[in-house]
C-alpha cells in the first residue's frame, strides 16, 4: 500500500513544479513559498474541523526540527536551481533516497544491528542511474559551490523524510506533520518577502519589492500550488509511516519521469533516447522495489526505527 501512497504523492508534486513553473513568471520565490504554506494550513485546518480531529500535538520539538530542516532544504534547493543546470541540480537534490540508505547503513553498522539486504539498496542506485540518464547533467568549474550545497539540500531532505518517518512510528498522524510544515513554510514565506524588501530599499529598485498583485490566473495557480503539496506531503507521510523506509524513497525517482512528461506534454520539449532510457531504468527500479516489498512482505525493519534525535 505504502507503494501506492508515494506514487500518489509523486504524481502529486509533479502537478505542482507544473505550477511553480507557471507561478514564477509573475510571483516571486518567497511568494510562492508563503502562498503554499498558508493555503496548506487553511487546507488542513479545515479538514481537521470537518473530521474533529486535533492539532494539539505532543512532540512540538520534532515538529520545529522537521520544519526548520525542510525549509532549510527547500530555499537552499532553490538557490540551487538559480546556480546551476536544471539537470544537474535536480540530479544532486535527488540523492536523498541515497543518503536515507547511507544513514541506515551507518546507524545499523554503529549499532550492530542486521544490516541492510542489497536489494533495495541497488534498487535505489539504479533508479539514481536512471535519473542520470534521464537528465544527463553537466557542470563546470565555476558552479561547485552550487552543486555542493545541492549536495546538502539533498541530505536535509533525506534526513527530514527520516524525522517524517520517525513522527508516524511514534504516533503522529499526517495532518499534523503537514501542518506544521506548512506553517513553517508560511513563516519562512513571509520571513523571506520582508527581508527581501528590506534589502530592496537600501537600493534604486526598492519600488520593485513587493508583493503581487493576486489576477485570476495568479490565484488558481497559487491554490493548485497549495493544494497539491499539502496532499502530496499527506501521502508522502503515509507512504514513510506504513512501508519500508528504502522502497518508499526510491519510488520517489517516479516524480522526476513524471515531470519530464509534463515537459513533453505542456511545454513541448522533445527527449532523446537516452533520457526514454533513464525513464525505462526509473520505472524498472521501482518495480523491483515494489517487488521486493512484497514478496519479503516484512514490517518495519530495525534499522527503520532509528530515532532522529
Amino acid at each position: 500500500m505504502q507503494s501506492l501512497w508515494m506514487l500518489v504523492a509523486s504524481f502529486l508534486f509533479s502537478i505542482m513544479g507544473v505550477c511553480v513553473k507557471l507561478a514564477s513568471v509573475d510571483y516571486s520565490t518567497s511568494e510562492i513559498v508563503a502562498y503554499r504554506g498558508m493555503i496548506g494550513m487553511l487546507m488542513i485546518a479545515t479538514l481537521v474541523r470537518w473530521q474533529g480531529g486535533t492539532l494539539r500535538t505532543s512532540m512540538p520539538y520534532h515538529h520545529v526540527g522537521r520544519g526548520l530542516i525542510g525549509v532549510i532544504a527547500l530555499w537552499m534547493w532553490f538557490y540551487a536551481i538559480g546556480k546551476l543546470p536544471l539537470a544537474m541540480a535536480v540530479t544532486l537534490n535527488y540523492m536523498s533516497p541515497i543518503w536515507i540508505a547511507a544513514m541506515l547503513l551507518g546507524a545499523a553498522w554503529w549499532r550492530r544491528q542486521p544490516g541492510l539486504t542489497w536489494q533495495p539498496v541497488g534498487a535505489i542506485l539504479m533508479g539514481f542511474v536512471g535519473v542520470v540518464f534521464l537528465l544527463r547533467p553537466s557542470i563546470h568549474a565555476d558552479q561547485v559551490i552550487g552543486g555542493v550545497i545541492a549536495l546538502i539540500s539533498g541530505m536535509l531532505a533525506a534526513w527530514a523524510y527520516m524525522q517524517v518517518r520517525q513522527m508516524g512510528l511514534m504516533g503522529e498522524p499526517e495532518y499534523r506533520v503537514v501542518f506544521y510544515f506548512s506553517m513553517t513554510c508560511a513563516v519562512a514565506g513571509l520571513a523571506g518577502t520582508v527581508f527581501s524588501k528590506s534589502i530592496g530599499a537600501m537600493g534604486s529598485n526598492a519600488q520593485n519589492i513587493v508583493w503581487h498583485h493576486l489576477d485570476t490566473k495568479g490565484i488558481l495557480l497559487l491554490l493548485a500550488i497549495g493544494l497539491t503539496a499539502a496532499m502530496a506531503q499527506m501521502a508522502m507521510t503515509r507512504a514513510y509511516r506504513l512501508g519500508n523506509t528504502l522502497v518508499t524513497a526510491n519510488l520517489q525517482y517516479v516524480g522526476i519521469v513524471f515531470s519530464s512528461l509534463w515537459d513533453v506534454l505542456i511545454w513541448e520539449e522533445s527527449l532523446a533516447w537516452l533520457s526514454w532510457l533513464g525513464i525505462a531504468v526509473i520505472l524498472c527500479s521501482g518495480l523491483i522495489a515494489t517487488f521486493y516489498n512484497a514478496k519479503t512482505n516484512t514490517a518495519p525493519m530495525p534499522s527503520d526505527a532509528i530515532s532522529s534525535e
